[in-house]
């Protein structure tokens, strides 16, 4: 009597099993997968609550898009990086998973595909599955630091093909896009009728700067292309459900897109009217959290590289951006053999590859994010155990 996207096992796995377990008996987990950052033990402006206080919340005027004074806060956010955006390219979502959707209803029909990176966030297939799409992987390859294969990717696009997924920077690798590659797909784009979709929720967060970085697509006009971002990440709130899409490319396919986008939006109208009316205030007070989560992964980073020695095991690849950092560990087992090693005996949770679909193992991967003692001493036994091993 239920759908059929409902395919995927629900079961928990030997290590949610494994965590429970842990947490029932009362022992005290170094997490070091923390993923929220009102969870993470950061300092928030008292007020970021009266900024939802504001009276007008208490009528209710739906506008498909958003408000215009949310949306002209949104396109401020962008002039403050060096980009114009106007107003009428962005359209208010209540998430970027929400973002997603709509993009999904937008370029493509029930058994069409989009083409998602591997190694990424595994939210993908659950999204478009949602949307009776399926997700077509393209590969990263890491050669001392991660890029498209682009070869395969090409390879990858058929008939069936409607939009190309960037998650820029890519979430757990951290890489961003380079522009040789924006040239490569924006040209296979034009060449094959495809949309690029460019989720850009960790952009404020790059270790160093490069100029060959693409850091957005919301200035490109070649193809048609959406980036998507919002409070969760920029501002350290996602419990304030706000998100944006930004149409660019050509103008006739913007107009289009646009059009279309807006009936989405107006037939779920989602987004609420408090934290519309408190954006701009709340992109103002999120960036004294953005910079302590800042502060955080950047000396996270430096503790992790620290703890490996220079005899160790362990190797922290490359990483440009975001909250994660990927070690390599010997294959000598399994990741799920390692990440359940260091449960049992260590305390210490993190994720493994295959997680976020690593080809090959063996790779674990931590979030920057956790709070920072609690982060050394994971880091410690965490190194501590792959070489006694």
């Amino acid at each position: 009597m239920f759908s059929g996207r409902f395919h995927w096992d629900l079961e928990p796995n030997r290590l949610a099993r494994l965590l429970l377990e842990k947490r029932r008996a009362g022992a005290r987990i170094l997490d070091l997968t923390e993923s929220n950052p009102t969870r993470a033990g950061f300092s928030y402006p008292r007020e970021i609550v009266e900024a939802l206080a504001d009276p007008r919340a208490l009528t209710y005027d739906p506008q498909p898009c958003g408000s215009v004074q949310a949306r002209e806060a949104i396109c401020d956010y962008y002039a403050d990086r060096g980009y114009t955006v106007e107003p009428e390219r962005v359209l208010l979502t209540a998430s970027t998973s929400e973002a997603y959707a709509y993009l999904f209803k937008l370029l493509a029909s029930p058994g069409d595909e989009v083409l998602a990176p591997r190694p990424s966030y595994p939210l993908f297939e659950f999204l478009a599955t949602m949307e009776s799409l399926r997700v077509v992987q393209y590969p990263l390859v890491y050669h001392g630091a991660w890029s498209i294969d682009c070869a395969a990717l090409s390879a990858a696009v058929t008939e069936r093909t409607r939009a190309i997924i960037l998650v820029n920077p890519n979430n757990p690798t951290g890489s961003f896009l380079k522009r040789d590659e924006l040239r490569f797909l924006s040209d296979l784009c034009q060449a094959r009728g495809l949309a690029l979709i460019s989720d850009e929720v960790f952009a404020d967060y790059a270790f160093f700067e490069d100029a060959g970085r693409v850091r957005t697509l919301a200035d490109s006009w070649e193809t048609l292309a959406f980036s998507m971002s919002g409070m969760s990440k920029v501002a350290g709130l996602p419990q304030m459900k706000l998100g944006w899409i930004v149409t660019a490319g050509p103008a006739a396919a913007c107009a289009e897109a646009r059009e279309k986008m807006e009936l989405i939006a107006d037939t779920y109208l989602s987004v609420g009217t408090p934290v519309q009316h408190a954006a701009r205030r709340l992109l103002g007070l999120g960036r004294a959290v953005q910079d302590q989560i800042a502060s955080r992964v950047r000396g996270n980073l430096e503790l992790l590289r620290a703890a490996i020695g220079p005899e160790s095991a362990c190797r922290v690849l490359a990483v440009e951006g975001g909250w994660c950092a990927i070690l390599q560990v010997p294959r000598t087992r399994k990741e799920e053999e390692w990440v359940l090693e260091l449960l049992g005996e260590d305390n210490v949770l993190v994720q493994p590859g295959f997680f976020y679909d690593f080809e090959s193992e063996a790779f674990v991967v931590v979030s920057l994010l956790t709070e920072t003692e609690m982060f050394r001493e994971g880091c410690r036994r965490m190194v501590a155990r792959v070489d006694r091993s």
